[in-house]
């Protein structure tokens, strides 16, 4: 049994909380949820509409997913191999955010902080240059960023190109300083009173995973920074937040499990958190989180194992989703390895490590390792699992 994803994205909508946070593992749906989402906002099926569309004004929704980041790519002047350029495609709403809000320095700030002080985005002026025709061609402002890193007090590597890590958290300032911005102007109670009347439509704000490549100490800095943010909201706008990581899960879940009496926000009444799971017939089933307790990822491993022993749907990834487990308990029980677990296992533990070795992977995500398995395989797993179980008393979630 199961829903389809465009059901989930109508519960979703008729929840009526102003914060949704919502666990799912990568390759679940999460990014597809947020495009449907949108579509049942506005109605629209283009496959382009990110780009090709983006006005601000009278818009529903504003998201930050996959798709975001495709507004920005990259130049890598093949020709030359001198000048990379990281290029946003033209919208309204970065024209706006560093035209007429002057964020290119916060912007710059919010990204050094996640990434490196020494490692400067800059934004170009205005210019023009001739095509291949002789024609002249003018290339707007804060359309083009270049990166340099000062590697001494003297040393600077100019016109670098970044990592994908650095280039998502480069986004997400974009998006969170958008964000920041958005917030304060509807705040103002009177649409008369505000600086702009282009988000008085804007209904939700979909965050899809802002936290790829970040350590665990900034990762955590964000999912403060963000629900401070978020709570600092005292209009009607909403809130649906998707993530894979139990940490920024468990650290959103804390915060906005507090109410702040300055502005209103009240947890058990605007507060709600889920798990997204997928069915293997492809539906998809929207589980509420209802104890105050954030999310133990472990316990949840675990139970998704024995969901599987339970049907005989046992796969390779269930193997990693043991490893996992494995690895989270040793750290909290103060083993120095996963594998100090397996000792008083019965059997033969060396065997039960390779075997654990050979079947999980770290190189690829769980979604993503639907192979099926030999009996011998799974009925280790089924002895494992029976066996850690009883050893360590794993709580039924």
């Amino acid at each position: 049994m199961g829903i389809s994803l465009n059901e989930v994205a109508r519960n979703l909508d008729s929840n009526n909380k102003k914060v949704q946070l919502i666990y799912a593992f990568n390759g679940t749906g999460k990014t597809r949820l947020s495009r449907e989402f949108k579509s049942l906002l506005t109605q629209s099926v283009e496959e382009n509409v990110e780009i090709e569309e983006l006005k601000a004004s009278g818009k529903k929704i504003l998201y930050y997913n996959a798709f975001t980041e495709d507004l920005f790519y990259w130049d890598n002047d093949l020709e030359d191999d001198a000048e990379p350029k990281l290029k946003i495609h033209p919208n309204s709403f970065t024209k706006w955010i560093f035209e007429e809000q002057g964020q290119d320095r916060n912007i710059i700030s919010i990204f050094q902080n996640y990434t490196d002080e020494k490692l400067t985005p800059h934004f170009n002026e205005e210019y023009t240059f001739k095509d291949m025709n002789g024609n002249n061609v003018t290339v707007e402002s804060f359309t083009e960023i270049t990166f340099s890193y000062q590697r001494g007090n003297e040393e600077r590597s100019d016109n670098i190109k970044i990592s994908k890590g650095e280039e998502s958290n480069f986004v997400w300032s974009v998006f969170y300083s958008l964000l920041k911005q958005v917030i304060e102007i509807l705040n103002v109670a009177e649409p008369s009173d505000r600086e702009t009347n282009q988000f008085d439509q804007l209904k939700y704000v979909f965050i899809d995973d802002p936290v790829s490549s970040l350590d665990d100490n900034h990762l955590i800095e964000l999912a403060v920074n963000l629900a401070e943010l978020i709570k600092s909201n005292e209009s009607d706008l909403k809130f649906i937040i998707t993530t894979h990581n139990p940490l920024f899960y468990n650290v959103l879940c804390s915060e906005f499990n507090n109410s702040d009496r300055r502005t209103g926000y009240n947890d058990k009444k605007h507060f709600k958190k889920h798990r997204l799971e997928k069915n293997e017939v492809g539906t998809f089933q929207l589980k509420d989180q209802n104890n105050d307790s954030p999310f133990s990822y472990h316990l949840f491993l675990m139970n998704e194992i024995e969901k599987a022993i339970e049907s005989g749907q046992i796969y390779k990834y269930h193997f990693n989703f043991l490893r996992n487990a494995l690895e989270k308990t040793s750290t909290f029980l103060g083993y120095s390895h996963w594998k100090d677990l397996l000792v008083p296992v019965r059997g033969s533990g060396v065997g039960y490590e390779n075997r654990i070795l050979n079947l999980s992977s770290h190189s690829k995500h769980s979604g993503e390792e639907i192979v099926e398995l030999t009996n011998d395989d799974k009925n280790i797993l089924r002895h494992l699992f029976s066996e850690i179980n009883e050893l360590y008393r794993f709580k039924k979630i």
